[in-house]
C-alpha cells in the first residue's frame, strides 16, 4: 500500500513538472518586427521563397575573387565584423545569415541539415550570379562549407575557422533531448536569454572581454524577431550531432585551416587531423585565440587569407 502511494505521488510530480515545462515553453517572449532591426547596410535576397539577409563588401578591382562567409551556430553575419574591413581590399565578400539565424527567415518547414544548408548557400551564390567563389565557414559554418565545396562545382577554395567537422562540441544528451516535446522550444527560449547567451559565449573565447555590449546586441538580434521562437524550435527539433570527418578526403579544393589553439572544445590533435583529412590543405595555427579565432586575431587571420589567395583560387 505504501509503495503504491509513493508511486502515484511520484507520477503526479512527474506530470506536474512536465506541465510546468510546457507552460513555460509557451509563455511568449518579447519580439520586434524584423523591419525595425534592419540597418542601411543590410541587404536581402530571395532564395527558395525565403529571405536571406547578407552584407557585401566589394573591391575596386575587376577580377577579385568572391568570398562567401558562413557564421557558426547561434551567430550571424556580425561574427565577421573584424575581418571584413581587412579582407575587402582583396576579396569581394558576401557574409550571410543562414536560414534560421540572424535576420534571415526562420521557416518551420525547412530542412536544417548541414547538407541542405549548403545547398541553400549554393542557391544564394546563384542568386547573386557568382560564377565562382571561395567559401569560408566558422564552427557549424565550417561543416556546411565542407558540403558546399564537396557538392558545388563553382567552389574554388575552402577556408575553415575552427570548424565543427570532427568534434561539433554538441553534448551527448543534446542529440536526443530536443526531440522530446517541448525541450526544443525551451532550448530556444534559453538562447533568447541575454545573460545565458553571454555566459555561454564567453566560454568560447580565449579573451572573454571581447564579448562586450555591442557584441551581445548583435548576437541577440536574431532572437528578437517575430519568427524566432517557432522557427528556432523547429530547427533544434531536427538538430543532430553531425560528423563530417569521413567526408574530408572527398574535398579536393585547396583548403586553408585557420585554427585558434586555445579553443576549449578542440585540441591540437583535432587541428592535425583536419590537416591530414583534407588532402590539399594548409594549416595556420593562431596563438592566443580560441574558438572565435577570426574575432580574437583578425589581423593575423586576414593576413593568412590574403597571403594564400593564389592557393585558394588555383582550382578551375
Amino acid at each position: 500500500m505504501f509503495f503504491r502511494i509513493v508511486a502515484k505521488l511520484a507520477l503526479f510530480l512527474v506530470i506536474l513538472s512536465y506541465s510546468v515545462l510546457v507552460v513555460y515553453a509557451y509563455i511568449p517572449i518579447e519580439t520586434t518586427s524584423t523591419k525595425e532591426l534592419v540597418t542601411k547596410d543590410d541587404l536581402f535576397i530571395k532564395v527558395s521563397d525565403h529571405d536571406i539577409r547578407y552584407r557585401e563588401y566589394r573591391t575596386q578591382e575587376d577580377n577579385s575573387p568572391n568570398l562567401i562567409l558562413i557564421h557558426g551556430f547561434g551567430n550571424n553575419l556580425h561574427s565577421w565584423r573584424s575581418i571584413t574591413p581587412l579582407l575587402s581590399e582583396h576579396y569581394n565578400i558576401f557574409a550571410l545569415d543562414l536560414l534560421g539565424f540572424g535576420l534571415s527567415d526562420k521557416p518551420i518547414d525547412y530542412d536544417y541539415s548541414n547538407v541542405n544548408q549548403a545547398k541553400t548557400v549554393g542557391e544564394f551564390a546563384d542568386a547573386l550570379k557568382l560564377d565562382s567563389f571561395i567559401v569560408g565557414g566558422h564552427s557549424l559554418g565550417g561543416a556546411i562549407g565542407l558540403h558546399v565545396a564537396k557538392n558545388n562545382n563553382k567552389t574554388k577554395g575552402l577556408i575553415l575557422f575552427n570548424p565543427g567537422i570532427i568534434n561539433t562540441g554538441v553534448p551527448e544528451f543534446a542529440r536526443y533531448i530536443n526531440l522530446i516535446f517541448p525541450f526544443a522550444r525551451i532550448s530556444a527560449k534559453q538562447f533568447a536569454n541575454r545573460e545565458f547567451r553571454e555566459q555561454f559565449l564567453k566560454r568560447s573565447y580565449y579573451n572573454p572581454s571581447i564579448v562586450n555590449e555591442q557584441v551581445m546586441d548583435e548576437i541577440m538580434m536574431g532572437s528578437k524577431t517575430e519568427d524566432y521562437l517557432q522557427g528556432t524550435s523547429s530547427m533544434l527539433g531536427e538538430f543532430y550531432d553531425a560528423n563530417e570527418a569521413e567526408l574530408m578526403d572527398q574535398v579536393s579544393n585547396p583548403t586553408l585551416i585557420v585554427f585558434g589553439i586555445e579553443d576549449r572544445n578542440k585540441s591540437m590533435e583535432e587541428a592535425l587531423q583536419l590537416k591530414t583529412g583534407f588532402k590539399n590543405s594548409k594549416l595556420q595555427l593562431i596563438k592566443d585565440a580560441g574558438h572565435y579565432v577570426h574575432e580574437e586575431s583578425p589581423v593575423l587571420v586576414s593576413e593568412s587569407i590574403i597571403r594564400e589567395m593564389s592557393f585558394l583560387t588555383e582550382r578551375g
